[in-house]
C-alpha cells in the first residue's frame, strides 16, 4: 500500500469512527478528546465544507433543552450562531484571502447517524429536515452543517485553519478529507495548535515545510542528540569528524527512506524496540570513548548505528506526511535535508564549544572519560526504561512471513554498510585531497 492510500485509508476509518461513536459514553459529561469531521470539495467558482461537530465543543452556543433533551422545535436561532461562528472558526483560504461563507446550512443530528461515510450522503444528509419524534440529548448529538464559499478558480492555493474551542489545543481534532477538482482527495487531521495549513501545497511549499520539520526534530531529539555528542567526543578535527557523520548520515537515510516506503518491520514491538537500541547505541558510544576508542572502524558502528537511528526519525516523518500533498518524494528529500540541516548547526556549536572545553577545563582524557560517563549514565537510564516498555509487548512470530521480512532487512543492512563505506573513503578522499591542495 502506497503512502498515498494509507493517508485515505486512514481519513476514511476517522471519519467513520467518528460518526459511529455511541452517544451513551457522552451523556451528562465533557469528553476531553474530541473529533470534528469535515469534506473540502472544490468545483468550478466555489469550494464546499460540510462539518460535523460534536455539540458538547460548542459551549459558547446555547441550544434550548427541555429537562434532558434537545428542543428541536425552537434550537433554529442557536443553529443559526452555530453556523455563523463555524464560519469564522474554520478559516479558508485562497490565495492568502479569508474566504467568506454565501450560504450556511444546519441541523442537529444523533449520534449514531452514518451520513458522514461519505461527502454526498453528508451534503444530503444536512439538506434534510431532523425527523419529526427525534430525541437528542444535551451533549450527545452532532451540529452538521454545510458552508459554500465563492472561490476564484479551483487551481488556486486554499489553506485551512480552525480555531474552534482553542483552550482544548490538540484534545479537539479536525478531520479533514480533501477533495480537489480533477485529483486524488486526500485526508489530514489537525488541530488548532497546527495553524494554517495548505490543503494543496506546492512543491517548493512543502519542501520549505518539511525542511523546517527535520530541523526541529533533530533538533527537539535529546537522544539522538546525545548520540552525536557521544561520536565527537574523542575526535580531533575536520579530518575525523567528517567520515564519521558521513557514515552516520548515510545510513538514516538509508532506513529513513525505507521507512516511508513501508519497508520496516510492522507491529507493536518495533517503535519500542528502536527506541531501546537508540539509548543502547548512547551507553555503547560512551563506553567505548571511556575505554579507549577505535577511530579506524568508528564509522562502522556508527553506520550500524544510524539505521537504527533513521527508523527512529521516520516516526516523526510519518505522522506528519499528510501535509506533503502530491509531493511525497520531495517531502521525504527535504525531510531527510532538515536533519543534515540540523545536525551541521548543532556541531557547528558543539565542536568549538567542545574544544575549548576539553583544552581548557577538562584536560585530556580526563575529560573524554568524564563527559562520556555521564551520558552513558543518561542513555542507561534511558535504555532500562524503553527496555521495560518492550518487554511487555507482543513480539512476532518467526513465521515464513516474518523470517522473509528478517532475510530481506540482514541483506539490506549488508547493502548498507557497503555503502556507508564508500561514503566514508570517499568522504576520507575529499578530505586528504583537501589537505594536499592547501
Amino acid at each position: 500500500m502506497t503512502a498515498r492510500s494509507r493517508l485515505k485509508v486512514a481519513g476514511f476509518v476517522l471519519l467513520v469512527q467518528a460518526a459511529v461513536i455511541p452517544g451513551s459514553a457522552l451523556a451528562h459529561e465533557f469528553t476531553m478528546a474530541s473529533l470534528m469531521n469535515a469534506f473540502v470539495k472544490l468545483e468550478p467558482g466555489q469550494a464546499h465544507l460540510v462539518i460535523r461537530v460534536p455539540i458538547h465543543v460548542l459551549g459558547a452556543t446555547s441550544f434550548p433543552a427541555i429537562g434532558r433533551e434537545l428542543d428541536l422545535a425552537r434550537a433554529g436561532p442557536a443553529i443559526e450562531r452555530a453556523l455563523a461562528r463555524l464560519g469564522k472558526e474554520i478559516e479558508i483560504r485562497e490565495n492568502g484571502r479569508s474566504l467568506v461563507p454565501a450560504t450556511a446550512i444546519g441541523r442537529l443530528t444523533l449520534p449514531s447517524d452514518r451520513s458522514f461515510e461519505s461527502y454526498e450522503e453528508a451534503v444530503a444528509h444536512v439538506a434534510r429536515p431532523v425527523d419529526p419524534g427525534t430525541t437528542i440529548y444535551i451533549d450527545q448529538g452532532f451540529l452538521d452543517a454545510h458552508l459554500t464559499y465563492p472561490i476564484v478558480s479551483p487551481a488556486s492555493q486554499f489553506t485551512i485553519r480552525t480555531t474552534v474551542t482553542l483552550w482544548l489545543k490538540d484534545y479537539l481534532k479536525l478531520a479533514i478529507r480533501y477533495l480537489p477538482l480533477g485529483e486524488d482527495s486526500r485526508a489530514m487531521v489537525i488541530t488548532s495548535r497546527s495553524g494554517t495549513v495548505a490543503l494543496n501545497p506546492t512543491w517548493y511549499q512543502a519542501a520549505l515545510g518539511f525542511i523546517m520539520l527535520g530541523i526541529g526534530h533533530i533538533l527537539s531529539g535529546i537522544d539522538h542528540l546525545l548520540f552525536l555528542l557521544c561520536l565527537v567526543i574523542p575526535l580531533r578535527g575536520l579530518r575525523q569528524v567528517l567520515p564519521i557523520i558521513t557514515a552516520f548520515t548515510v545510513a538514516h537515510s538509508i532506513t529513513l527512506l525505507g521507512s516511508a516506503y513501508d519497508l520496516a518491520p510492522a507491529g507493536a514491538w518495533f517503535p519500542p524496540f528502536v527506541e531501546t537500541v537508540i539509548a543502547a547505541s548512547i551507553v555503547y558510544m560512551a563506553l567505548e570513548n571511556i575505554v579507549g576508542p577505535n577511530l579506524g572502524r568508528r564509522w562502522l558502528v556508527t553506520g550500524l548505528f544510524g539505521l537504527v537511528h533513521g527508523f527512529g526519525f521516520s516516526y516523526g516523518l510519518k505522522e506528519n506526511f499528510q501535509f506533503a500533498g502530491r509531493h511525497l518524494l520531495v517531502s521525504l528529500f527535504s525531510f531527510n535535508v532538515g536533519i543534515e540541516i540540523g545536525q551541521i548547526l548543532v556541531l557547528a556549536v558543539v565542536l568549538p564549544a567542545l574544544a575549548l572545553l576539553l583544552r581548557h577545563v577538562l584536560v585530556g582524557r580526563v575529560g573524554t572519560i568524564i563527559l562520556s560517563a555521564l551520558a552513558a549514565h543518561t542513555g542507561w537510564h534511558w535504555m532500562a526504561e524503553r527496555a521495560d516498555v518492550l518487554w511487555k509487548v507482543q513480539w512476532p512470530a518467526l513465521d515464513a512471513a516474518g523470517l522473509t521480512v528478517l532475510a530481506r532487512w540482514v541483506a539490506g543492512i549488508l547493502l548498507a554498510i557497503a555503502a556507508v563505506r564508500l561514503g566514508a573513503r570517499w568522504a576520507e578522499g575529499v578530505s586528504r585531497r583537501g589537505r594536499a591542495a592547501s
